[in-house]
């Protein structure tokens, strides 16, 4: 039996996992396909909110943890696995900003470096960017990250790991409990057990949580995406304009997202949704309009009330955890959301105030 249990595989639980184990527990993941291909595969790859302004406090005190850990990370992964992450840290340009002076107000408060620059600047660290931009606002710490070459490294690491055993292609169908306590999971081929049980199912961590009577405010978001193969060197940094960006890759793709869909657990990519996300990006950068789109896609992001995960023990229940409901910040968020589980978990001093994070205060 294992100390911990983790359900899902996505970037949260694999992440739980790494640190869990690299603390000395045995742990097992149970995924109900190949660890990191859900909503970890199909996000982006910016570490930070898009607009961190407007988010409240508790999302910017893990994005704030967060962001710097992804350098390390990265190396870390890329020498154990041989697999390069790919983390890129040439800052975002905001392009058509209607609320300046809170961004500007929030960075001084928040120690982060963030400019409003001129169109000269604008253009030299950008010289395909849409013309006829007076202004942006440039916060050059940003980083990227590959994320599926940031999944297949951390499931490399955990295979490769003594204690930890990776259960894919394994579907959980509830929960292995005595009354409150629980023991385990069940699943179609039989019961897992373990010291403790964590939740960490994305989009789907409600239906989960329904098997014991548990309301977890969270359901599927899905975001579309497309992909550019582009000639290296087209777009070298994130850009963003009204709620849409372009990503660069260091092969010279450019990612385009992403859309906001409340249609359930569907995941299938329409027409309407190509067609915008094209015309955004080439308002974005009118050069992709001679690059060719590559790759449709859509996953489901865990949507939550205002965006703030549910972190840390199941009230009511012995042995039950959750990490869940990160929305459009599952990678942005997850070193910090992981790290204040695992804290709690094995007893240390949380990196950050947890209890804005739990479904409930404890009585």
């Amino acid at each position: 039996m294992s100390d911990f249990l983790i359900v899902g595989g996505g970037v949260i639980g694999m992440m739980t996992a790494l640190q869990l184990s690299d603390a000395g527990a045995s742990v097992a993941l149970v995924e109900r396909g190949e660890c990191g291909r859900e909503a970890s595969w199909a996000g982006g790859g910016i570490v930070s909110p898009l607009y961190p302004w407007r988010y409240s406090r508790p999302i910017s005190a893990l994005s704030r943890w967060s962001e710097g850990r992804y350098p390390e990370l990265a190396g870390r992964l890329h020498e154990e696995t041989g697999i390069d992450p790919e983390y890129r840290q040439k800052g975002l340009l905001y392009l058509r900003v209607d609320d300046v002076e809170p961004a500007l107000n929030w960075a001084r408060e928040m120690a982060k470096p963030l400019e409003r620059i001129a169109a000269e600047a604008l253009y030299a660290r950008e010289p395909s960017a849409a013309p006829g931009f007076d202004s942006a606002l440039w916060m050059p710490t940003l980083g990227s990250i590959r994320n599926p070459r940031l999944g297949q490294a951390l499931r490399q690491r955990l295979r490769q790991m003594s204690q930890v055993t990776l259960h894919e292609g394994v579907t959980v169908t509830g929960f292995a409990r005595t009354g409150r306590v629980i023991h385990g999971v069940q699943t179609l081929t039989g019961e897992l057990h373990a010291g403790q049980t964590l939740v960490c199912t994305g989009a789907w961590s409600r239906e989960l949580l329904d098997t014991v009577d548990v309301a977890l405010p969270i359901r599927p978001v899905r975001g579309q995406m497309i992909l550019f193969r582009a000639p290296p060197g087209l777009v070298e940094r994130v850009v963003l304009k009204d709620g849409r960006y372009v990503i660069p890759r260091a092969d010279g793709r450019v990612l385009a997202g992403s859309t906001l869909e409340e249609v359930g657990f569907d995941k299938q990519t329409t027409a309407a949704a190509r067609a915008s996300l094209y015309a955004s990006a080439l308002s974005i950068v009118p050069a992709l309009a001679d690059c060719p789109v590559e790759h449709h896609w859509a996953g489901l992001r865990p949507g939550s009330p205002d965006g703030v995960p549910a972190i840390g023990a199941v009230p009511g229940f012995e042995g039950l955890h959750v990490n869940a409901g990160h929305f459009r910040n599952g990678l942005v968020l997850a070193p910090a959301a992981t790290r204040l589980l695992v804290d709690q978990l094995i007893g240390c001093e949380p990196i950050v105030d947890p209890r804005p994070y739990w479904l409930s205060a404890p009585s």
